[in-house]
């Protein structure tokens, strides 16, 4: 079974920055999977907003592009994803998730709120 543990979350003012991390344990090999981030606003659709393949190539939605950084420890199977630069539209639920072969794994998310 495969369990992802999302921490780092909390109330952060505009302009801030924040650090997720997740961890990732179970019978499967992360190494060679994709792993990233993904967030839900009140209302939205969960939407992707960046990964980074088990050779690192990175992938970023446009809305975050230059402030956010994913990063990933194959060693610790652990990925990280650091929020610079904060604007309260960033206000979500964001989701770990590990991608490999035809399966989709999911943490169970970690709120993320940004006053103005």
């Amino acid at each position: 079974q495969v369990q992802l543990v999302e921490s780092g979350g909390g109330l952060v003012q505009a302009g801030g920055s924040l650090r997720l991390s997740c961890a990732a344990s179970g019978r499967i090999l992360f190494s060679i999977s994709t792993m990233g981030w993904y967030r839900q606003a009140p209302g939205k659709q969960r939407e992707l907003v960046a990964t980074i393949t088990s050779r690192s190539n990175t992938n970023y939605a446009d809305s975050v592009k230059g402030r956010f950084t994913i990063s990933r420890d194959n060693a610790k199977n652990t990925v990280n994803l650091q929020m610079n630069s904060l604007k309260p539209e960033d206000t979500a639920v964001y989701y770990c998730n590990v991608h490999i072969m035809t399966h989709d794994y999911w943490g169970q998310g970690t709120q993320v709120t940004v006053s103005s």
